[in-house]
């Protein structure tokens, strides 16, 4: 197949993907069962680790999977959503699935879903079918463990269908509350339920609320649960702009020097929760991981549109901090980068807690430029603007985010830094916006 016809035929296999979002977001695991079934129940097979939380479980994600790699294993990582290419939801060992496994994997399903329709079954909403697709390609290419990230919630998230060594649940905060219920208690309770019996449960969550509401069910199902925080520590020695250094004081093992690419105090916690994972893996399921694996695995992970520093002249940095827990975090690592002015580009889905996230950031910027998301959950964006208006910046409204990337670059002087955060709606087209616009510089 030629490389134009490749192409073509992969986009037309993402259309029929993105036609399948008319269904909207449809809890409940009968729908993605009934489907595994049909194609051979490939989640059987896997060994998998299930990361949920509300904040940091990409990160998380990415950390385990990359030292399981370091250590020799081939290791199948999905996550969700995209940044540039559907194809970064399906990753193996660092390599994204192939566009012609894409078309294959499709073509493959999508008779079943014909069928389920045709006898009288609800259709599979669109994530239901990729996480469906992601389990169909590890099973078959044979990966020794898949990390499978929640996509919303726990209980309620079809990713809920695996049978799990470890269940991690990063943290738990107030996102998705239509969804997920009004406080961090009842949310804390649907992302329990991805904790499962003959399994182990790791959290770094440090509210005793929620802490409670983890403990109850991994006694009710069995299990024993690790707190990072109380049954592991860390302590930052040092940061730069570009990576920072920590000591660990893990169950089994005692780690001085670590090394870390991935910039914030919050990523210390992180990488604190994935070497837990990987020493519950070694003391639980005897899976060899060397000490040099867990440097080596830390000091060389990646993963972009998190406190990413995209150029240094002039200083761009670009963080999906797309909620409360989010700004937080990217507001306690801006001191980290040396500045004279730090203009701010934001742009946050309208059923974000977007008075808080304007509070805690623009304070600390001297210039916003507001921009709106590519999504329907944009609503007004330019209210954004008004927000932020009421703490004296001065604030310039654009919709479109790579016109208003590139508007941000030329408002930098010297020794400034441009600060693009909010959803990974607009991250990602800013992202390529900016690097496109900085390769002319």
């Amino acid at each position: 197949m030629s490389e134009y016809n490749l192409d073509r035929e992969y986009q037309e296999n993402l259309q029929y993907l993105a036609n399948l979002t008319t269904f909207g977001i449809n809890f409940g695991l009968g729908r993605i069962q009934e489907l595994l079934r049909r194609i051979g129940n490939p989640e059987s097979t896997l060994r998998v680790v299930h990361i949920g939380g509300t904040n940091g479980k990409g990160s998380t994600t990415v950390m385990i999977a990359r030292i399981l790699r370091e250590a020799g294993y081939k290791v199948g990582v999905f996550t969700s959503p995209h940044m540039h290419d559907y194809r970064e939801r399906m990753v193996i060992n660092g390599l994204m699935i192939s566009k012609e496994d894409v078309i294959q994997m499709i073509s493959r399903v999508r008779p079943h879903l014909e069928d389920m329709v045709a006898e009288g079954f609800e259709h599979p909403t669109e994530f239901e079918v990729s996480t469906a697709l992601a389990l169909l390609y590890f099973a078959e290419k044979n990966v020794d463990y898949a990390m499978i990230e929640v996509g919303l919630g726990g209980a309620i998230d079809s990713t809920n269908v695996v049978t799990p060594l470890v269940s991690v649940i990063t943290n738990v905060g107030m996102d998705h509350m239509d969804y997920l219920g009004s406080d961090v208690v009842a949310i804390a309770k649907v992302k329990a339920g991805i904790i499962k019996p003959n399994s182990v449960v790791v959290t770094a969550s440090a509210d005793p609320d929620v802490l409670q509401v983890l403990r109850d069910q991994a006694k009710a199902m069995g299990v024993p649960i690790w707190v990072v925080g109380e049954d592991v520590r860390w302590e930052s020695k040092w940061s730069g702009e570009l990576e920072q250094e920590f000591d660990l004081i893990g169950l089994h093992s005692i780690y001085s020097k670590l090394r870390l690419r991935l910039m914030g105090s919050h990523q210390l916690r992180n990488a604190a929760t994935a070497v837990t994972v990987c020493e519950v893996l070694q003391s639980e399921y005897l899976v060899s991981i060397p000490r040099e694996a867990v440097y080596a695995g830390l000091r060389e992970v990646e993963w972009i549109g998190r406190l990413e520093l995209l150029s240094l002249n002039p200083k761009v940095l670009l963080d999906g901090a797309h909620n409360v827990d989010g700004a937080q975090a990217l507001a306690q690592a801006l001191p980290i980068y040396a500045r004279n002015r730090l203009v701010l580009c934001l742009g946050m889905l309208a059923d974000k807690e977007r008075e808080k996230v304007v509070k805690m950031l623009v304070p600390m910027a001297d210039e916003i430029i507001v921009t709106r998301p590519n999504s329907p959950r944009a609503g007004d964006w330019k209210a954004l603007g008004s927000l932020a208006e009421q703490f004296g910046r001065p604030v310039t409204c654009i919709e479109d985010p790579k016109e208003a990337v590139v508007f941000a670059l030329g408002r930098l002087e010297e020794k400034d830094m441009l600060c693009v955060t909010g959803s990974i709606y607009m991250l990602a087209d800013a992202r390529q916006a900016l690097i496109d616009d900085l390769k002319q510089i």
